[in-house]
């Protein structure tokens, strides 16, 4: 059966060799960020499950900015990171499918769409990932931890330089994806590729996953509420003990950041179970994110410049009601996709540009979902 087209693109998305629970993690964030875009999200959560939709919120990025992280470590060599001699083309890789990424990032923005296209922080990601690929786990959770520690107190007043209110501002921050400030979320991706450095086989590792990140989940968001009030009325205090979506408060990155680790062990623990089959669909989005997210983005310009001659214009689009059908059809063609041709489309675009620049990737192991152009694959938050 391998050896007909059809098999081949099976065995890519079902063999052994992948982890289709980081598949299926990725699958989630992609559909979490299209719900942060066109559905009404703005509720505090509650035990009424119409507010649970606010979880979407801020998490789903965040949950893909931290696979992003998994990915870079899974194609730089597993739980065994690459020798320093094969680095440089590892890095080389990484850098140039950063640069593919800013461009098409950069793309997104200019048509218009009302979110916070996430590929240029992504991009810059990607290449502040270099300098690390040679750590193992321990050492990537003791430098994400420490920068999650420390970052969200710096933030504010990067966020307050004169040069983003200035002439250019706006320009300068849609560049650098600074709403998902890299300066904090270097702390994800470093969290993620200490992750892939794990053994995400194991069964202790995938439990150890899931309760080190809601630990860390529940002191993140209890923390919150406890230092409200030491925080009400000093903006800067409020600016950085905050759990607020999209805020990169401490209480955020620690809180949410451990959000995204319990959602990837339990998407590799449900994998391991007959479920797996049931979440195919969700696996074809999840395997090939950079497609499915710059499709959802494409869609739906060109649907609020039919329908709506701008956009722009995020109520006219929610009104239009197209989430169910943009996310319908996402699922359905991802799944004809992946079942019948295999990688998606912009992922093998990705891939050709770099084998044809830097060169055939000769490290072997791992295959969860490559690299990830937008785990490369990445994630988006909500609409501005």
């Amino acid at each position: 059966m391998t050896s007909s087209p059809l098999g081949r693109a099976w065995s890519r998305f079902d063999g052994p060799g992948r982890l289709v629970g980081v598949d299926l993690a990725r699958g989630l964030a992609v559909l979490g960020m299209l719900a942060a875009h066109l559905l009404d999200t703005e509720h505090t959560l509650a035990p009424d499950p119409s507010t649970w939709v606010t979880l979407v919120n801020g998490r789903s990025s965040i949950l893909f900015a931290v696979l992003a992280g998994v990915s870079i470590a899974l194609v730089t060599g597993g739980p065994r990171p690459l020798a320093p001699q094969r680095r440089p083309r590892a890095a080389a890789r990484l850098a140039l499918r950063g640069a593919l990424l800013w461009v098409i990032g950069l793309l997104l923005v200019m048509t218009g769409v009302p979110v916070y296209v996430i590929l240029p922080a992504y991009a810059l990601l990607f290449v502040l990932a270099l300098p690390f690929l040679g750590m193992r786990a321990r050492d990537l959770f003791l430098t994400a931890g420490a920068l999650a520690l420390l970052m969200p107190w710096v933030q504010p007043l990067l966020d307050a330089a004169p040069v983003f209110a200035g002439r250019g501002g706006a320009e300068l921050e849609a560049a650098l994806g600074w709403n998902y400030p890299f300066t904090v979320w270097i702390a994800f991706l470093l969290a993620g590729m200490g992750v892939g450095r794990l053994d995400l086989r194991a069964l202790g590792e995938q439990i150890l996953l899931v309760m080190a990140g809601l630990s860390l989940a529940l002191a993140g968001y209890g923390f919150a509420l406890a230092t409200a009030p030491v925080a009400a009325g000093h903006p800067y205090l409020a600016a950085v003990l905050t759990a607020e979506d999209h805020s990169s408060g401490l209480w955020e990155v620690v809180g949410s950041g451990g959000f995204a680790l319990a959602v990837i062990g339990i998407c590799l623990l449900l994998c391991r179970t007959p479920l797996r089959w049931i979440a195919v669909p969700l696996r074809a989005v999840g395997s090939m994110p950079l497609t499915a997210y710059v499709l959802q983005l494409v869609v739906w310009a060109v649907v609020a410049l039919v329908l709506l001659g701008d956009t722009s214009d995020l109520s006219g689009i929610r009104e239009a009601g197209l989430f169910v059908p943009l996310t319908l059809g996402l699922i359905v063609g991802c799944t004809v996709w992946a079942l019948t041709i295999g990688r998606g489309p912009l992922e093998m675009f990705v891939d050709a540009v770099v084998r044809l620049i830097v060169g055939r990737d000769a490290t072997p192991g791992a295959r969860s979902s490559g690299p990830a152009p937008v785990s490369g694959s990445g994630g988006v938050g909500g609409p501005r």
